[in-house]
């Protein structure tokens, strides 16, 4: 990355840039003969007391010594998308957030606070999506209160790593004692391609809402209730699919009926997207492109309602779930966290 004028370094930003995307060049050693240098790109969200702080994409925050510095700039906000739907931070959120709705919410200002029960950190943490009305400060005191009433822990879910997100309330939310626990991507795909997949869709079964068999299945389900079956089946158009246990086994259409299904997974149908979650393959079925054949079952169906982009959510350690998606083309648009109150 180029930081010079006329052969020289420059500290082309100052606290006036708070807020802006930036790439930080600083020394690492001390400086002296042999000085090493690393750069350092994201949000600038602070520069106070002779310390700059930058929140990276993947919600990391950096903390330089401003005497470190050698080279600054101010840089675009966001890289042009090389394939994908072109979709905005706030559009994504909006959807992502029907695709998974609370059994309670209720408004602070823009933000918006959800609880289920306590299952999934999605259903159940403050989704902040403007201005609170009221200092960020004071804000947070709310949040804690109105999950504390419900004898659940306070999160607020936050994003980071694409123009219009939420760089500044993740270094807001640390100053305050808030710590990251979570972190995901959010990415995006044509949807045509997931639904031209090579695969077998006639064996996968589509329902409105899960059955016994589609919950036992379901990792998630270790605290059935009835908040869990609302939650599941949120959504504008929302459809289950099945592949039966002796799908790929040797026992054939006389294994258990009552056996767990070989795999599972939701998609949510909401205008141009199409929304996939809880894709679960048993481990015995692994390998055998069970996965692939609920994704393109899956979209075949959004396909027919009009869909024509596909979103999903993976956490940023799911090395095996991460190479499935990349091989279907989806790129992360951005990430998303979980911050707690300490």
């Amino acid at each position: 990355m180029e930081f010079t004028i006329g052969g020289r370094l420059e500290v082309r930003i100052t606290p006036a840039d708070v807020g802006k995307r930036v790439s930080v060049r600083r020394r690492t050693d001390g400086g002296g003969t042999g000085a090493e240098f690393t750069d350092v790109v994201g949000v600038l969200t602070s520069w106070n007391n002779g310390v700059l702080s930058i929140t990276r994409k993947s919600g990391e925050s950096v903390h330089i010594v401003e005497s470190s510095v050698v080279a600054g700039k101010v840089v675009p906000a966001a890289p042009a998308r090389r394939r994908g739907p072109a979709a905005s931070f706030g559009e994504l959120a909006s959807v992502t957030a029907r695709a998974w709705q609370p059994v309670e919410s209720e408004a602070l200002g823009d933000w918006r606070l959800r609880a289920a029960g306590g299952f999934t950190r999605r259903a159940n943490s403050a989704l902040p999506l403007g201005d609170p009305g009221l200092p960020v400060g004071e804000a947070l005191g709310r949040v804690r209160d109105w999950y504390e009433e419900r004898g659940l822990p306070a999160y607020v879910q936050t994003a980071t790593g694409a123009e219009g997100t939420q760089e500044l309330l993740c270094a807001e939310l640390e100053r305050h004692g808030w710590r990251r626990e979570v972190s995901a991507e959010v990415r995006i795909a044509a949807l045509a391609p997931v639904g031209d997949l090579e695969a077998d869709v006639r064996e996968v079964r589509l329902t409105r809402a899960p059955d016994a068999a589609w919950l036992a299945r379901y990792q998630r389900f270790s605290t059935p209730g009835p908040h869990v079956l609302r939650v599941l089946g949120s959504g504008p158009s929302v459809w289950f699919a099945t592949v039966p246990a002796d799908t790929g086994d040797t026992g054939g259409p006389g294994a258990d009926p009552d056996a767990p299904p070989a795999a599972i997974g939701r998609c949510v149908v909401d205008g141009r997207w199409a929304g996939f979650m809880a894709v679960e393959v048993a481990p015995e079925q692994r390998r055998r492109g069970l996965a692939t054949t609920v994704m393109a079952a899956l979209a075949r169906r959004a396909l027919d309602e009009g869909a024509s982009a596909a979103w999903l959510q993976v956490e940023e350690d799911n090395e095996g779930a991460r190479a499935l998606y990349d091989g279907m083309g989806f790129a992360a648009h951005h990430r998303y966290h979980h911050y707690r109150s300490a």
